[in-house]
Formats: structure tokens, sequence, C-alpha cells
């Protein structure tokens, strides 16, 4: 295939932004009321209904007590596992906990001589649910990512839930990481039928109070259809990537980079936005190069030509506004000083600097948490991290006095609203 090179232009860019956000929800209405009916008999049905559905859908029977993942199969997990993987997720897990316990935050009070002690107390949430995608692909890092940030936070108990395959068995690379992260318990469910057992809870598996991790379109239909009931990270969208280089960019490195988000499937986006028309020229040709060789050839191809673009920019910063536009969830700058362009960028989920720091780098082993925002939601949401797995409690304590000096105040304010209950909370304390 060949992709088209294009001079970046407002209705260029209104275009593109209109097809990527095309994305975001596609099938979703087709779905909907069949997740809804699942997760609503496994709120009602608890354990016979989540396992019907295992059988019906993962096309293997368990029994309620085979449903949780006993040590045993975890030892064989590791007996399954190459020793070198096992090695890389301990290095991987090193950095990643070194990054997420700089996140942690402690309670705060602060004491004024008037008598007012105002605080914000931290607390962890009690219980979370990790939900991990099984099926052909396994994603032990995805697992590290979920559970770090929960267990760094201080959360009580954390439970995993993914599909089992039709031996009944869950992935043994998926085990391992679960096990080295720090899971408390593994369940053998997946789905929506997953979903709704962390949301409203059944005989075996206990309730949650978040459920956190990626899954496919019924995974997100469901924890969209439960939130409210129980909390959740986000409704995660196809990976994407945006290239943003000027001319000392190495062609070769930007190709290989925007072919490591295409892979993902036929909807991710792969965009070069790029000063020079030159360098598109040569990423276009890197690119035609790479898919004679590498995998997965069918679906890079089909991502590229639907969602991916080579864009050339009049300018920097030109470019620069078109990639807040885009608000990418990776976003890799590859120009002659990226330290300054990334200080101009407002919307991305992640940001790589330089030509060594490939997106690849943040999947697996920097630290920083790869489950980013993604379709555009980078403007307002940022990535998993401590903060999503802990809640803060005000802390309001006046003395007489403190009150004393304020209370006519109060009272006004909740008569002008037309609350005269709340004013005569504060008004007996001075009969």
């Amino acid at each position: 295939m060949s992709m088209e090179i294009v001079t970046l232009t407002p209705d260029r860019q209104k275009e593109l932004m209109e097809k990527l956000l095309e994305r975001k929800g596609a099938g979703y209405g087709k779905f909907e009321g069949t997740v809804n009916e699942i997760v609503e008999t496994v709120r009602r049905g608890g354990d016979e209904a989540l396992l019907r559905y295992t059988e019906e859908l993962d096309h293997i029977r368990l029994t309620a007590a085979e449903m949780e993942v006993t040590a045993e199969e975890i030892e064989e997990a590791y007996r399954q596992t190459d020793p070198a993987l096992v090695e890389v997720i301990r290095s991987a897990l090193v950095n990643i906990r070194a990054y997420h316990e700089k996140q942690k935050r402690t309670s705060w009070f602060d004491s004024r001589e008037d008598g007012v002690i105002l605080g914000q107390k931290i607390t962890a949430l009690e219980r979370v649910g990790v939900y991990v995608p099984g099926g052909k692909a396994a994603y032990p890092s995805s697992v590290l990512m979920n559970i770090v940030p929960a267990r760094t936070a201080g959360v009580r108990e954390i439970v995993m839930t993914t599909p089992p395959g039709r031996d009944g068995r869950v992935n043994p690379h998926t085990l391992v990481a679960a096990h080295e992260a720090g899971a408390d318990r593994i369940f053998k469910a997946g789905g929506a039928q997953a979903v709704a057992a962390l949301a409203f809870g059944t005989e075996t598996i206990p309730k949650v109070d978040k459920i956190v991790g990626p899954g496919n379109i019924f995974v997100a239909l469901a924890k969209k259809a439960v939130f409210g009931y129980v909390g959740i990270d986000s409704i995660a969208g196809p990976s994407e990537i945006t290239v943003l280089a000027d001319e000392t960019a190495n062609p070769r490195y930007v190709a290989a980079d925007l072919l490591s988000q295409a892979e993902h499937d036929e909807m991710a986006s792969a965009i070069l936005v790029t000063t020079s028309v030159e360098m598109a020229e040569k990423v276009r040709s890197e690119i035609e190069g790479f898919l004679k060789v590498l995998e997965r050839r069918e679906i890079m191809e089909k991502s590229l030509r639907d969602y991916g673009a080579l864009l050339v920019a009049p300018s920097l910063e030109a470019g620069i506004a078109a990639v807040n536009e885009i608000a990418p969830e990776h976003l890799e700058i590859v120009t002659q000083n990226p330290f300054d362009v990334m200080t101009r960028i407002r919307n991305a989920g992640a940001i790589f600097l330089g030509a060594y720091s490939s997106e690849p780098l943040g999947d697996y082993f920097a630290g920083p948490n790869h489950i980013l925002p993604t379709n555009g939601t980078a403007r307002f949401f940022s990535p998993l991290s401590v903060d999503d797995f802990i809640k803060k409690s005000s802390i309001i304590c006046y003395s007489e006095e403190a009150l004393a000096a304020v209370h006519g105040q109060i009272e006004t304010f909740a008569r002008a609203e037309q609350l005269t209950a709340h004013a005569n909370s504060i008004a007996v304390r001075f009969e």
C-alpha cells in the first residue's frame, strides 16, 4: 500500500478529527441491549448465571469451586513460563513501582489561630476489581499497569478476573504477572458477565468498589452499564499514536513507531505530523518496506488506510496546534529541541521525547502507566495512576469562638436560598 501525503489545512484537520471520533462508540448501539441483559441477569442470578454465560460464551463448563485460581495453578504457570520473561517482569515492576510511589498523596490538616481546623483525609479504596482480557492474546504488561498503582495506593484487596481458555486454564504469563504484581484473588471469568460479577458480587466473587482494565466492546459496555454502582477507570478506545517530527528525525525510526500501534487492531490510529515533505516521503517508503516483512500486515494496512495519515504542516507551530487538537493517546516528539516543543503540548496521554524514547518503552518497561486516555479524551482525562485508587474526605472543625464570628453570614446565605432549617442549625447554637 502507499499512504497519501497530505498538506495540513483546517479542512483536512477537521476531516481527520471527524474520522477519528467515529471510532468512539462504534457498534455500541448494536450490542448495548445484549450487554445490559447479561449484566442484569448476573446481578440477579449470581454464580449460576455467571457460570452459564461462561459455558455459553467461553465454551468451558466450570463449577463455582473451580472459578478461583489455586496456588497450584500459579505454581504450574511459573513452570510454563520462560524464566527470562519472569526476570523481565520483575525488572519492569521495579520501574513501575518506583514511578507510582512518587504519585502517593498524604492527608493534610491546617490549623488556624482563630480555632478553625481544615484538612483533607486520603483513604485508599477497600477492594478493586481488575479485568484482564483473555482469548488468543495475553497482555501481562497491562496486568502490571493495573495492579501496581492500586497496590501502591494501599488498596486492601485486589480481585482479578480473566476469561479461561477452553481447557479451563488461564494464560500462564497472565498468572505470573498477576502474582508478581500482588493480586490477592484471581477468578476465571470474562466478558460482560465478569464485569457484572465484580460490580454486584456473586456467591463466589466479591463485590468491588471500582473496576479497571481494558477489554473488548462487551467489556466496555458493561463497565458503562455498572458505572454509578461502582467506579470505573474509563471506556478505552482503540490505540493511537501521533509522531511530531521535523527534518532532523530518523524516518526509519518514525515508520517503525507508527506501525507499532497500527498492529494493535484495524481501528488503531497512526499519524505523522511533520514540517518536512521529504520526511513524509521517506517515512512512507520505510512503512512500505516494513509491511513486507512484519507480521499482522493486513491489520496494519487497514489501520493505516482508514485511520492513518501523513500530514505536512506549514510550520512547527501549526504542527503543535494539530497535535493539541488530536489529543493523542501516545505522542512522540522527534524534533531538534523536543523539550521546548513539549512545553507547548497541552493534550496528550503520554509524551515520548527524542529518537530513543520509542512508544513500546512506555508499554513495557519505563515505569509510567500505559493505560491512557484515547479518542481525544486526553483533553480532560489522565493516565491511570495512584489517584484512581484513593478517595478524599474533607475535614472541617470550628471552635465555638470561630463559628460565633461568622454565624450571621452563614444564616444570611441559607435564608437567601430559602433553606430555613439550614439557618436554624447554625442559629440554635447562639440562642
